[in-house]
């Protein structure tokens, strides 16, 4: 590694902790209700939005009719996502003439951009017309994203909640999230992408001569909107297949570094806006300095894989796959940054990744991408594991484990581990299908444990709601696409149900205030704990299908063996 890129890394850390806590103000002021500046500026159109649609921004909901809101939702989001995909031929904004798309795509794709994953088993700029990225897929990138924030405001005000048993409005919740925050930092964000180069228009493909003197046809849209919400989002459908390593959507090394500090800056910002809202601002710095500490312990160990000589080929940092205009160093980052969160953006091939390298973003996922996280998801996640943690060390000295003064019992703790878990059983049991079925075999580029580490990785990146693909597996199959859109169901709505029902168990709950038996959750031992639970969690769940894939290739590579 060279100089600047210590630099680079750390200036990239530096500027993550100093926006928290301004991006984490922020997000309170909205979410409280202050009056402040963008409210006054963007009022109007929450009070249009609730005219329009008939929502009464004061009724409060229980955890149910919560519950009961967000899928409605969701149901209609899809259904619409997927009968545009398919009617496309038949519908305006088309320039290339593009026909519908198959059921079983329409299908993937629809609940790939419902649940936040953006999993692309497809080539955007032939497949998807500039009206079905625009609407429907640009959509569901503002409103998954502002879902994974109403989630978190529910858990929240469960725990928070002494009198009101409600947990408030989805409708209300996600009107905001979308208007105040996603829309005008997006706004500003296209604008500057723009002044890098990443290209905004409705033309359709232009016709060039290369330097080979062959003709070529390049692709054109709408990018920079598209662009912009796709890392502020965590979503990271991208609007060309390359995604992030196409000059049209990343096109300089500044547009490099910005899209990766966008895709932690709501994340990290919400974990000082849960401190605030719970009153307990050092709990929430010592969220965020967890997920710090695993992102820089798992970056550096890819980075270190990265740098070793390859007894291969005898070399440090290959090239192969990686992003040539930022370089190796560039594109290791990126991709522990898109796994770490539940972005799925990527500027180079993960398949030619070095084996710990690429176990290090098979990873980030399989700990359930509490890493900073998605939008809102990253921090739910990381509070199932807390809710853990509080009732294994109440077990320890034999008391009832209460966290933020509630009582955690049987029946949050069900819950708690029926969300965990859930993931965890889909992405081992389609896997372990899949690598004895030959409809899943055949799409195979690679044999031996880096085949093994393309199923893996395929399953695991969607039902973490990742959407990232290691290249080098056909999943535009009907078997792929359906697999890994039952697996991305799973991995988004089997956590948020039981989620919210937590919600609403701890909002019923009456407040006990600290005694002195109360574990105490803003201690450096607290983050230690909390850090093995999820190790422990991640090491004994996903280790032996880690060892049989990247572990084993990473032992054979150093005894010149490549697959």
């Amino acid at each position: 590694m060279r100089i600047q890129d210590y630099l680079q890394f750390g200036v990239f850390i530096l500027l993550l902790i100093s926006l928290t806590p301004f991006v984490g103000i922020y997000l309170y002021k909205v979410f409280t209700g202050e009056s402040f500046l963008v409210t006054r500026l963007l009022g109007w159109l929450e009070r249009l939005a609730y005219k329009f649609s008939g929502i009464n921004p004061l009724d409060s909901m229980d955890w149910r009719a919560y519950a009961v809101a967000l899928l409605a939702f969701h149901l209609a989001g899809l259904m619409l996502t997927l009968v545009v995909q398919v009617l496309q031929g038949y519908l305006p904004l088309n320039p290339q003439n593009l026909a519908g798309v198959p059921w079983h795509l329409a299908l993937n794709t629809a609940v790939s951009f419902v649940t936040n994953t953006d999993w692309q088993s497809y080539t955007p700029e032939a497949t998807m017309s500039n009206l079905t990225q625009m609407t429907v897929l640009g959509v569901q990138n503002f409103v998954s994203a502002a879902t994974g924030i109403t989630v978190l405001l529910a858990l929240t005000r469960g725990i928070v909640n002494r009198k009101e048993k409600n947990l408030g409005n989805f409708w209300v919740d996600l009107t905001r999230a979308s208007i105040y925050v996603l829309l005008p930092i997006c706004i500003v964000y296209a604008l500057f992408l723009l002044t890098q180069g990443v290209i905004q228009t409705y033309a359709a493909d232009v016709e060039v001569i290369t330097l080979e003197g062959l003709k070529q046809k390049i692709a054109l849209g709408p990018v920079a909107s598209q662009v912009a919400i796709k890392m502020l989002g965590t979503n990271g459908g991208g609007f060309f297949n390359a995604n992030s390593a196409h000059p049209f959507e990343n096109s300089t090394p500044l547009s490099n570094f910005v899209q990766m500090l966008s895709i932690f800056v709501i994340p990290a910002g919400l974990t000082f806006m849960y401190g605030k809202m719970t009153s307990a601002k050092r709990h929430g710095w010592i969220l965020f300095a967890t997920m710090l500490i695993f992102f820089v312990t798992l970056t550096s160990l890819s980075l270190w894989s990265e740098f070793q000589t390859n007894p291969v080929f005898n070399r440090v940092a290959l090239m192969e796959g990686k992003e040539t205009r930022f370089g190796v160093f560039n594109s290791v980052l990126f991709s522990t940054v898109t796994t770490s969160a539940s972005c799925g953006a990527v500027n180079a091939m993960h398949a030619s990744l070095t084996p710990l390298s690429g176990g290090v973003a098979l990873l980030n996922m399989m700990l359930g991408e509490v890493v900073f996280g998605g939008v809102g998801a990253g921090l739910y996640g990381m509070l199932l594991f807390v809710l853990l943690t509080v009732f294994l060390a109440g077990l320890m000295v034999g008391r009832t484990p209460e966290y933020m003064g509630k009582k955690i019992e049987a029946r949050e703790m069900t819950m708690v581990l029926l969300a965990i878990l859930a993931p965890c059983a889909v992405i081992l049991l389609e896997s372990a299908v899949s690598v004895v079925n030959p409809a899943a075999l055949s799409s195979l580029a690679n044999n031996g444990p880096h085949g093994l580490s393309e199923i893996l990785y395929a399953f695991t990146s969607s039902a973490a709601n990742n959407g990232s693909a290691f290249a080098g597996l056909n999943a535009n199959t009907q078997y792929f696409n359906l697999t890994t859109a039952f697996a991305m169901l799973i991995g988004r709505f089997a956590i948020i149900f039981p989620l919210l029902a937590v919600a609403g168990s701890l909002a019923e709950k009456k407040y006990s205030p600290p005694s002195a038996g109360t574990f105490s959750t803003d201690s450096t031992i607290f983050a230690v704990l909390l850090a093995a639970v999820i190790v422990i969690i991640g090491a004994l769940t996903f280790f032996p299908a880690l060892t049989l894939g990247p572990i084993v290739e990473h032992f054979l590579m150093r005894a010149g063996r490549i697959f």
